[in-house]
C-alpha cells in the first residue's frame, strides 16, 4: 500500500501535481502515451524540464500546444476524449468525474446549465493533459492512499474572458468545500480550479503528515516566482511504517429507509453511487413502519464524498432523509500488481497479512478476460487465486 502526501506549500496547480509526480518517478513516456490515447499527438506535445525555484531543483511540465487556436469544448466533447481512448477503466473513470465536478461548479457560479459551459479554460488541451495525466501518474505509481497540508489562498483579482474575478477564484472556493484553507498573505492565484478538483478527488484528509516509511519525494514547479518562498509543491511517497501494519481510515456512512421504490430504480442508484467513489453500497431488508416491507441503503465513502453521494440518492430514491455518520475502519496493506496468465497481464490486488501475501483478483480485470477468449469467468478467478507467488519483488 503506497501513500502520497501534498505538501502545498505554495498551493498547487494541476501542472504542479504532475511535475512532483514526475519529478518522483513518473516516466514522461507514459505521459506522450496517453496524449496519444486521448488522440491528441497532434496538437500537443509534453517535455519535463529542471529548474531552480530559491535553490531547490523541480520538475516542471511544460505541454506545448502545436495549434495556436484551440477547439471549444463542452463537458461531453471532453468526455468523449477521454471515453475513447484505451486508458483503464479506473483512469477514465476519475477523470470524468473531474470535469464533471468542474463543470457543475462553473454552471453554477456563471448561472448555467452543465452543457453550456465552455471549457475555455479546464478545457483547453493542457487541462486535460494534466488532469488526465495526474489520474494516470497516481496510478502507475502504485498510490492507494493521498493526504495533503492545509491549502494556502491568495487575494486579489485576476482577468478571465470574464473580466476581472477576485481571488482565490469562486470556482476554487467551492470546490474546496471542507477543506482546511488560511491567507498565505500572496497577492496572486495560489491554488487553481483544476488543482483544486484534482486534490479534492483523491485526497481522504487535509492535514499533517501521516505514519510512513519514506521511499521516495519529489517536487513540482510552477511557472511564476514568488518572493518570500520556492514556488514548488513537493510530494512524499511512502508506505506503512510497520510492515504488518493496518491502516485506520475515517470514513462516511450514509443511510436511509425506502419503501416504496422499484428495483431497477435501486440498481441504477448503487451503479450512479460506485461511479462516484462510493466505497461501497449495500441493501438489506427492512421491516418499517405500517408493517411494510422496506430496503435500507447502506453507503460506505470518504468523507469528502458525503455531499455529492447524498444528492444522488434523494435524486434517484423518494427519501425525505439520509442519516450519516463517521466511522472508523481498518483496512490491510495492499498494492497492485500485473501479473502473467496464460492469456496476458492481469491486474491484481497483492494484500498483505502477518508477512504472508495474497493475490485477490479485480474483477472488471478478470470480466474483460474471460470475455475477450470466451471463457468462465470462474476459470479467471481461480487461476489467479492458485499463484502462490513470492511478492518480495512487488514492493
Amino acid at each position: 500500500m503506497r501513500t502520497a502526501y501534498f505538501d502545498c506549500i505554495s498551493g498547487l496547480s494541476g501542472d504542479m501535481l504532475l511535475g512532483a509526480l514526475v519529478d518522483v518517478g513518473l516516466d514522461t513516456k507514459v505521459l506522450r502515451e496517453m496524449i496519444s490515447s486521448l488522440g491528441l499527438e497532434k496538437v500537443c506535445n509534453i517535455d519535463a524540464t529542471r529548474v531552480l525555484k530559491n535553490g531547490i531543483s523541480a520538475t516542471q511540465v511544460i505541454v506545448e500546444l502545436l495549434e495556436k487556436k484551440q477547439t471549444p469544448r463542452r463537458l461531453s466533447d471532453v468526455k468523449k476524449i477521454i471515453r475513447d481512448s484505451n486508458l483503464s477503466n479506473s483512469i477514465r473513470t476519475r477523470s470524468i468525474r473531474v470535469f464533471e465536478r468542474l463543470a457543475k461548479v462553473e454552471a453554477r457560479i456563471h448561472g448555467r446549465s452543465v452543457e453550456q459551459v465552455h471549457f475555455h479554460e479546464v478545457g483547453a488541451v493542457d487541462s486535460i493533459v494534466d488532469i488526465v495525466g495526474v489520474v494516470t501518474g497516481l496510478e502507475v505509481l502504485g498510490i492507494t492512499n493521498a493526504f495533503s497540508s492545509p491549502l494556502p489562498l491568495g487575494s486579489g483579482f485576476i482577468q478571465t474572458e470574464h473580466g476581472n474575478i477576485p481571488l482565490p477564484s469562486p470556482a476554487t472556493v467551492e470546490l474546496l468545500q471542507g477543506v482546511p484553507v488560511y491567507d498565505s498573505g500572496v497577492k496572486g492565484e495560489m491554488v487553481t480550479p483544476t488543482g483544486a478538483a484534482l486534490l479534492t478527488e483523491f485526497v481522504t484528509e487535509f492535514g499533517r503528515l501521516p505514519s510512513m516509511k519514506i521511499l521516495a519525494s519529489g517536487f513540482g514547479a510552477g511557472t511564476r516566482d514568488i518572493p518570500d518562498r520556492p514556488n514548488v509543491l513537493r510530494v512524499i511517497i511512502g508506505e506503512p511504517a510497520f510492515r504488518d501494519a493496518e491502516e485506520t481510515q475515517t470514513v462516511a456512512v450514509l443511510e436511509t429507509n425506502i419503501d416504496d421504490s422499484s428495483p431497477e430504480f435501486l440498481a441504477y442508484l448503487m451503479e450512479r453511487l460506485l461511479e462516484k467513489g462510493a466505497l461501497d453500497v449495500a441493501f438489506f431488508p427492512a421491516q418499517m413502519k405500517k408493517n411494510r416491507p422496506g430496503v435500507q441503503v447502506q453507503v460506505i465513502a470518504q468523507p469528502n464524498r458525503t455531499e455529492e453521494l447524498s444528492q444522488i440518492i434523494f435524486e434517484e430514491t423518494t427519501t425525505l432523509g439520509i442519516r450519516f455518520r463517521f466511522d472508523q475502519r481498518k483496512v490491510l496493506a495492499r498494492t497492485e500488481k500485473m501479473v502473467e496468465s496464460p492469456w496476458g497481464k492481469i491486474r491484481a490486488k497483492v494484500v498483505e497479512r502477518k508477512g504472508k501475501f495474497l493475490l485477490v483478483p479485480e474483477y472488471e480485470e478478470c470480466r474483460m478476460v474471460a470475455k475477450r477468449h470466451n471463457i468462465p469467468l470462474r476459470k479467471v478467478y481461480t487461476w489467479i487465486q492458485s499463484r502462490d507467488e513470492n511478492m518480495s519483488d512487488s514492493k
